[in-house]
């Protein structure tokens, strides 16, 4: 038995996950998500699928986030029609991010489309609307943790618990019987293992090839247990209550801004000088939250960790645009939680716009941020940068706490692999940039793995013991584009030292000089 494995997203990058198996005559996708970070990336998101939609037979989806399901309704627009697999987490999940995510892109195809009318520009259409995410929800189908799912033909999958979102996991698929069967392992997404909210990672043992996620392959992260990490959550509210302005929590809007709240509050009660008010500014994190009440029962604690958000007095519910307008108001010590986590969409750019110039602000990231956007070029400590085509200094406080992502460190994933022992075939590697998936190759190549690093739209043949790669057709993207700071980001910064110059020079002659030599500059050549 022999299969065809072909990674159309997450390789190289640590979006867009989408990976096509092809196997005994039937064509699966496990993951179609959507591509974030710099916009030549995100421009994969408008063009074309590289296969057919209409010839898969099915999807399987490890979790909810958006990259990796948000390109779910745009493939059912394409033509797909088979079942979607999914834990009952994640498909509740799915079912308001995903509405969400059309309702953002209808919303601001309206406002591009007013743009380009008074440009003289054409109109563009968003990659998919509400309506095709309405017809994606029908073809779900849900699956529980543990218990073999027959596929279709000769294939079967099997969830096992990821530690990392409400209703992520591992996805094992097995093509064919016995000894000419093929045994395949999708990490998807790992915990740590030592989140208090989610259960701990599983999976078989035994396999012939894992593809394992490396987001975190080059680094061990402050992983703190509850406590420890209230306590350094405890610290940061200090350090930005004395600075005598708000705090700013850029966050993903499910999971983290859920896990933030509860511990915002746990705080607030253990050192009442610290309390305030928080505003939740994401209608997506307030839909979401009412599905992990419903969903969020943790079978290794025996309990639903989120039941203290349905009487939190101290929390405000800001869904309306004019909700969230009327921040603006306020000043002094209050905390403000908002989408996106990094920093590339969402009401968060607003808020960022109006207060990250000012010295008495915070601004609190608790989660990875991918190359190319707005929250990694402020981590990595930028003196401005331009938000919505305006240029805004930084003078707020920029802090970063480490200890909240969902994703399990370098230490994590080689422990976790290690119980998935003995793999019969190779480990392939997807989900990272570039510096984390060459470190996760050292690492496994000193504990006797076989580590392959997964190139995007590359096809590899896969046996029970080895991945051979295919002769390729051509990757959407040359090698080390995908993370690589695109011409849209060096524009943004040659923007930001310009004006900088211009105001350094010492009178409007010299500012004039200065024009007229880049004016030249943009004369075409003769």
């Amino acid at each position: 038995m022999t299969a065809r494995l072909t990674f159309h997203g997450a390789a190289e990058c640590v979006t867009g996950s989408c990976m096509l198996l092809e196997a005994a005559g039937k064509r699966i996708l496990i993951d179609c998500g959507m591509f974030q970070g710099p916009k030549t990336l995100k421009a994969l998101n408008y063009e074309p699928f590289p296969f057919s939609p209409a010839s898969l037979d099915a999807v399987l989806l490890t979790h909810a986030h958006i990259d990796h399901s948000g390109l779910l309704p745009k493939l059912v627009k394409a033509g797909f029609r088979g079942p979607i697999f999914t834990t009952r987490g994640s498909r509740d999940l799915c079912e308001v991010m995903l509405a969400d995510s059309a309702g953002i892109q209808e919303s601001e195809v309206r406002h591009l489309n007013r743009r380009n009318a008074q440009r003289g520009l054409g109109p563009v259409e968003p990659i998919y609307t509400s309506r095709d995410v309405d017809q994606t929800m029908r073809l779900f189908e849900r699956v529980k943790f543990g218990e073999p799912t027959p596929i279709i033909g000769g294939m079967q999958a099997t969830w096992w618990p990821a530690g990392h979102l409400l209703g992520a996991a591992s996805i094992q698929v097995q093509v064919g019987e016995g000894a000419e069967g093929l045994n395949l392992l999708f990490s998807g997404d790992l915990g740590s293992g030592r989140q208090p909210f989610l259960p701990y990672p599983d999976g078989p043992a035994g396999v012939d090839h894992v593809i394992l996620e490396s987001t975190y392959g080059d680094r061990e992260r402050i992983d703190l247990e509850l406590v420890a990490r209230r306590r350094a959550l405890a610290e940061e509210l200090r350090q930005a209550r004395a600075a005598g302005g708000p705090l700013l929590l850029p966050t993903f809007a499910v999971g983290r801004a859920q896990e933030l709240i509860l511990d915002l509050l746990a705080v607030m009660e253990a050192e009442p000088e610290l309390a305030t008010d928080i505003f939740l500014d994401s209608p997506l994190a307030i839909e979401a939250t009412e599905v992990f009440l419903r969903r969020g029962w943790n079978p290794d604690t025996g309990e639903n960790p989120f039941e203290p958000l349905r009487q939190a007095t101290r929390l405000h519910h800001l869904i309306r645009p004019q909700e969230s307008d009327r921040l603006e108001r306020l000043s002094g010590w209050h905390i403000i939680l908002a989408g996106s986590g990094m920093c590339d969409a969402g009401r968060i750019r607003r808020h960022l716009k109006r207060l990250l110039w000012r010295k008495e602000v915070t601004v609190l990231m608790t989660g990875f941020m991918v190359a190319g956007t707005l929250g990694r070029m402020l981590v990595e400590g930028r003196s401005a940068v331009r938000i919505q085509g305006e240029e805004v200094r930084v003078g707020a406080r920029i802090r970063n706490l480490d200890c909240y992502s969902g994703h399990g460190d370098a230490t994590d994933l080689v422990a976790w692999l290690k119980a998935r022992s003995p793999v019969g075939g190779t480990v392939l590697l997807d989900h990272g940039e570039p510096g984390a998936l060459a470190a996760m190759t050292t690492r496994l190549v000193e504990e006797g793995y076989r580590p392959v690093t997964a190139l995007l739209d590359q096809s590899y043949l896969l046996t029970r013991t080895s991945a051979e790669p295919l002769p390729s057709t051509g990757a959407r993207l040359a090698p080390g584009q995908a993370t690589r700071p695109d011409w849209h980001n060096d524009r943004s910064a040659f923007l930001v030292a310009l004006n900088e110059r211009l105001q350094a020079l010492p009178n409007d002659a010299a500012r004039a000089r200065l024009v007229e030599r880049l004016s030249r500059a943009l004369e075409p050549e003769r």
